[in-house]
């Protein structure tokens, strides 16, 4: 019997070869059943690893990427940190790469597979809301969408990890109703992932409520890859002052989106909150020093970016995701920008 190869123990173990490499050469990384299962298989062929085998990991860099739609949005941002510390607990790097709002995201992935040799890839942002049941992504890679929406959809392949935007959009809108407003405004972005989610959980709260849904309090922001920004916030504060909608309070779907509004609404001489009332979204931490603070839905980043990190070790180790969509609730932080009527 011919000796095996490296590449017979992988298949052994349903496994790729550079995870046989880390386990042979005791590297992190790698799932410890998995590291076992593999030393197991060694033991019971006899197999040697030679040389090669071993200057695998001179070939195999651990490294990902985090390509990011809305680069330049504060949210994300902010996670580049967290991502970069759990990353580097397990010797893994990353590169960072933006993509275009009218750019296909699967194209750029499987441009940079190539370019750079990645072991997986995490989506920040992006993401649509089809009702189709199963979508599959084929990068050869695994790959994790982090903050991305999905609804309705296995991925197949892939796991998609997100805050539960309609029902936390409830929960902000219903926070608003319970305060005695009911002529909410909803600033929003006319996309298909984010955006349309948090706006059905503003319906879902006003039906919940008994309000009717009035269209012209929902304002959408311009169709850029900048359409949660500051800037965006505040031209729709300043529309919705100049053209005398009659509303008390405004759901701005994002905290950057929210300041902009601060900035229209003072520029017009009315107050927070006794003229309006806001309330964002994302919990930034920047929030709590505007003034007033913001009430806003703060999303669990940390837990967000760990559990992408372990799904994609996962995946990348070779074992099967049992789990393709995992939601995550917010915690609404009460400040000083909602006032009661």
């Amino acid at each position: 019997m011919a000796a095996l190869t490296i590449k017979d123990i992988a298949k052994l173990c349903g496994v790729s070869t550079s995870t046989v490499s880390r386990a042979i050469n005791n590297e992190t990384g790698i799932n410890k059943e998995t590291k076992e299962r593999i030393l197991e298989t060694i033991a019971e062929y006899n197999f040697v690893p030679n040389n090669s085998a071993r200057n695998l990991k001179m070939l195999d860099s651990n490294t990902i990427a985090l390509l990011i739609k809305g680069i330049d949005n504060q949210f994300f941002q902010g996670m580049l940190h967290t991502f970069e510390g759990e990353l580097n607990k397990i010797e893994y790097s990353f590169v960072v790469h933006a993509v275009g709002e009218n750019q296909d995201e699967i194209a750029v992935a499987a441009e940079l597979i190539k370019e750079k040799k990645l072991k997986g890839i995490i989506f920040l942002g992006g993401g649509h809301v089809e009702n189709t049941d199963d979508v599959m992504i084929p990068l050869g890679v695994p790959y994790v969408r982090c903050t991305g929406a999905i609804e309705g959809r296995k991925l197949t392949g892939g796991c998609s990890i997100t805050i539960d935007d309609r029902k936390e959009s409830e929960k902000a809108v219903s926070y608003l109703i319970e305060k005695g407003h009911r002529r909410i405004a909803i600033f929003t972005a006319p996309d298909h992932s984010v955006g349309r989610l948090r706006l059905e959980g503003y319906k879902d709260a006003l039906a919940k409520h008994g309000i009717p849904f009035d269209e012209n309090y929902v304002r959408y922001s311009k169709v850029t890859d900048k359409a949660y920004s500051m800037e965006n916030g505040y031209l729709l504060g300043k529309s919705l002052i100049e053209d005398g909608t009659n509303c008390t309070a405004i759901f701005a779907v994002s905290d950057n989106m929210a300041m902009g509004v601060y900035k229209a609404i003072y520029e017009a001489g009315k107050r927070i909150p006794q003229d309006y009332s806001i309330i964002g979204f994302d919990g930034l931490d920047m929030t709590r020093y505007y003034h007033p603070s913001l009430t806003t839905i703060q999303q669990p980043v940390e837990d967000m970016v760990k559990a992408s990190i372990k799904q994609l070790m996962k995946a990348i180790d070779g074992q099967e995701l049992k789990e393709h969509q995992i939601l995550y609730e917010g915690t609404l932080l009460e400040r000083d920008s909602v006032i009661a009527l």
